[in-house]
């Protein structure tokens, strides 16, 4: 298994590199039952503050920015937080926007300060969540699920939460919401097909996320790599799936 420092490492290299950015991919999906920022913005008045943990680069939380009074994102990769300045200061939205390296373990707010947090793809701390939400506030995750890009991670023979049971993760979240006091809870799930144009905007996918860890630093890799697009593909691009869970949970 790979060391969780090289998980740190790896976020600190792709944040600075690259943030969470992947609007230059080419890449087209079967229709998913949602889109997890709309599904913030639903829940948020513009007299909310809003907590995005796990932010990246700031790319999503930007574009709903304007639905809150104040918007915070955090991450714990400081690279990450150090593109997010940069993409505020490009977007002109520094007024109600705030950026800082924080541990989502260790929040670092007062008790009740936040209307609504929103986590997508991050860990989370459930009772760190609960602490720093106001009373009747609402608490959104999206994750990845255990299949997802499972031919991907089956054909390097590694990769992100294989081999480990699909419902392991959202039950686990469950119980975490649950033990930490939220008492409604809903959960979502889709399972789509996707197709990736071509073999760069793969090795893009591959490159600057923890779907196979340690992409490109086995020598096989890239044989395993070409191999998989010539098994894979066909007229509407190669071929893998999408697999997320969304948890809503209301304090």
């Amino acid at each position: 298994m790979t060391k969780q420092w090289d998980y740190n490492t790896f976020y600190e290299r792709v944040g600075q590199q690259n943030g969470w950015d992947f609007s230059t991919m080419k890449v087209i999906s079967e229709p998913t039952d949602w889109d997890f920022y709309d599904e913030v913005t639903r829940c948020t008045q513009t007299s909310d503050l809003l907590l995005d943990i796990g932010t990246g680069g700031g790319e999503a939380v930007l574009a709903i920015a304007e639905h809150a009074h104040l918007l915070v994102g955090i991450d714990l990769a400081h690279g990450m937080i150090e593109t997010a300045q940069r993409n505020l200061k490009r977007s002109k939205k520094c007024s109600n926007v705030r950026f800082t390296q924080m541990d989502a373990d260790n929040l670092q707010f007062p008790k009740s300060f936040f209307n609504i947090v929103s986590c997508r793809h991050s860990a989370f701390s459930a009772s760190e969540v609960y602490n720093v939400l106001a009373e009747d506030g609402v608490f959104l995750t999206q994750q990845v699920s255990e299949h997802d890009k499972l031919n991907v991670k089956q054909a390097f023979g590694r990769g992100q939460h294989l081999g480990i049971e699909p419902g392991t993760l959202l039950e686990k979240y469950k119980q975490e919401l649950q033990h930490a006091g939220f008492q409604h809870i809903e959960v979502r799930e889709y399972n789509v097909t996707e197709y990736y144009a071509t073999p760069e905007d793969l090795l893009f996918l591959l490159t600057h996320t923890p779907i196979v860890p340690q992409f490109g630093e086995i020598a096989s890799d890239l044989g395993v790599f070409e191999q998989f697009v010539l098994d894979h593909r066909d007229e509407k691009g190669i071929r893998t799936n999408s697999a997320r869970f969304m948890i809503t949970a209301r304090k």
